[in-house]
C-alpha cells in the first residue's frame, strides 16, 4: 500500500525535525533544509524519507528544484528571527526575515498547490505566539509572523473549493535553539518550562489526521507556566 507523502521544511532541527520524525510513522517524508549532511543524518533514521537540499528563500532554487509530483501534507517549519527595536534594526534585517518566513513560504506553497489540490492536501504553517501578539524589540520577527498568519487565512479561503486545508500552529516558547536565545536575552528564565518540540509535532499530527470534513484552522499551544516568569 502506497503511503501518503509529506514535505517538511526546516527538517534538520527543532520543530521541523520533530514533525518530520512523527510524520515518518505514517508518511513518506521529504526533508527540506540547507545542509545536505544534516539532512542525510536525519533521513538515516526515518524509513521512507528522502532529502531535498534547498534554501526556501532562494526563489530561483525553488523554481529549479525537483519537487514531489504527489503531495498530501506540506509543513512550513523553517524560520529565522532578528530581534531589536524598530530604531535599531536595518532594512536588511527586515528583508532577510521576511524572505524566509513569508516570501519563501508563499512561493513554495504556490509551486506545490497543483499537487496539493489533486489529493485534497493539508498545509501546516508553523507560526508563533508572536503571530498573535507582539512585544517590544520584536517588530521584525512578529511582523513576519503576523504576515504569515494573514497569508494562511487568505490561502485557506481561496483553497476551500479545492479541498486543501490550511492550518496555522502558534507555539509559545519551544525548547529549540531559537527558544533558548529568547530566555538568554532575559535573566535565563526557566528552561524546564519550555514546550518540547515533540508537543508541537503532536499538534501538527492532530491537524493532519483530522477527518476530511473538518479542519483545525488555528492551533495555539502555550506553556503551562511562563518560562520567562518567576
Amino acid at each position: 500500500m502506497t503511503r501518503p507523502t509529506a514535505l517538511v521544511t526546516g527538517a534538520t532541527r527543532g520543530i521541523g525535525r520533530a514533525v518530520a520524525e512523527d510524520l515518518a510513522r505514517t508518511h513518506d517524508v521529504v526533508l527540506v533544509g540547507r545542509d545536505v549532511e544534516e539532512l542525510d543524518a536525519v533521513a538515516s533514521g526515518l524509513e521512507g524519507s528522502s532529502v531535498l537540499a534547498l534554501d526556501v528563500a532562494d526563489a530561483d532554487a525553488v523554481d529549479a528544484a525537483s519537487l514531489p509530483e504527489g503531495l498530501d501534507v506540506l509543513v512550513h517549519a523553517a524560520g529565522v528571527a532578528v530581534n531589536g527595536t524598530v530604531g535599531d534594526v536595518t532594512r536588511d534585517d527586515w528583508r532577510s526575515v521576511f524572505e524566509v518566513n513569508v516570501f519563501g513560504v508563499a512561493h513554495l506553497t504556490s509551486r506545490l498547490l497543483p499537487t496539493l489540490r489533486d489529493g485534497g492536501g493539508t498545509v501546516v504553517l508553523v507560526n508563533s505566539g508572536a503571530g498573535l501578539f507582539s512585544t517590544p524589540g520584536n517588530a521584525v520577527y512578529s511582523g513576519s509572523k503576523f504576515a504569515l498568519r494573514t497569508f494562511g487565512d487568505c490561502l485557506r479561503e481561496e483553497e476551500r473549493e479545492h479541498g486543501v486545508r490550511v492550518v496555522s500552529v502558534h507555539p509559545g516558547i519551544v525548547d529549540t535553539a531559537m527558544g533558548r536565545q529568547v530566555l538568554e536575552r532575559g535573566d535565563g528564565g526557566h528552561p524546564e518550562r519550555m514546550i518540547q518540540p515533540a508537543t508541537i509535532a503532536a499538534a501538527v499530527r492532530v491537524a493532519v489526521d483530522a477527518p476530511p470534513e473538518a479542519q483545525f484552522e488555528t492551533i495555539s499551544v502555550r506553556p503551562t507556566l511562563d518560562p520567562k516568569g518567576d
